[in-house]
């Protein structure tokens, strides 16, 4: 099994094999928490527009995103899985845009599978990939705003590599070394209506979840995610 961390847009486009598209905070992280609490499907889109346009369509999806990591104006939730970890979602479809995670997606263009990476299902992306024992994995990390790398991305990739190698990584480390450096954000005072602290913590809350969100495209910039439990991928 050969591995490829890449990172960013590029990365995405460059993706080949079973593809992982990293957002841990707070794209994949807070789809997770929608899907958990019963979601039916969520659509992510690439631009806010588009957004708008399917709930135009379709009045009783809900918009979910952000953009600058603030909730776009009209919205129904941001991109905080603190605003929705108590959100009954069964049976709804969600709509989600951001500035990073939804970006890869659609960019991923050459990917033979997708599906999301976050550290809130990590074990079972681990093994969904095990089970298809692909020639080929790519670990996509977006990063800040689809910019610039970040350390929680690239160190859930570094998870799940190290995981599918056979090797153990020192997830206490990670998360230490992700609260002092791009995580500090999340414990800043004037912050904590946008990315309040509660979300570091739940995007790190380790193996929360165990199904895999796998995406399917359904056109040049809009995806379709539908979690999947083990049954379901038999």
């Amino acid at each position: 099994m050969k591995i490829d961390i890449l990172q960013l847009v590029k990365g995405a486009r460059e993706a080949c094999g079973l593809t992982v598209v990293i957002d841990v905070f707070r794209a994949f992280s807070a789809a997770c928490f929608v899907a958990g609490y019963g979601a039916e499907k969520i659509i992510s889109v690439g631009d806010v527009e588009t957004a708008f346009r399917l709930k135009t369509e379709n009045p009783d999806y809900l918009l979910m995103g952000e953009r600058n990591e603030r909730m776009v104006g009209g919205f129904d939730y941001g991109n905080s899985p603190f605003q929705v970890e108590s959100i009954d979602f069964t049976g709804k479809t969600v709509v989600q845009t951001t500035s990073a995670g939804t970006q890869g997606l659609v960019n991923a263009i050459h990917a033979d599978e997708i599906l999301t990476g976050s550290f809130v299902n990590a074990d079972a992306i681990l093994n969904h990939i095990r089970r298809r024992s692909p020639a080929q994995v790519s670990l996509v990390c977006m990063g800040y705003a689809a910019r610039h790398p970040i350390e929680e991305d690239t160190l859930c990739a570094e998870f799940i590599r190290m995981k599918l190698l056979g090797e153990t990584p020192d997830y206490h480390d990670m998360t230490e070394t992700i609260r002092r450096t791009s995580g500090k954000r999340f414990f800043v005072a004037g912050h904590q209506d946008y990315a309040p602290s509660t979300d570091f913590y739940l995007c790190l809350d380790l193996n929360r979840f165990d199904f895999i969100l796998k995406a399917e495209k359904i056109d040049n910039d809009m995806v379709s995610l539908k979690p999947l439990w083990h049954e379901d991928r038999r």
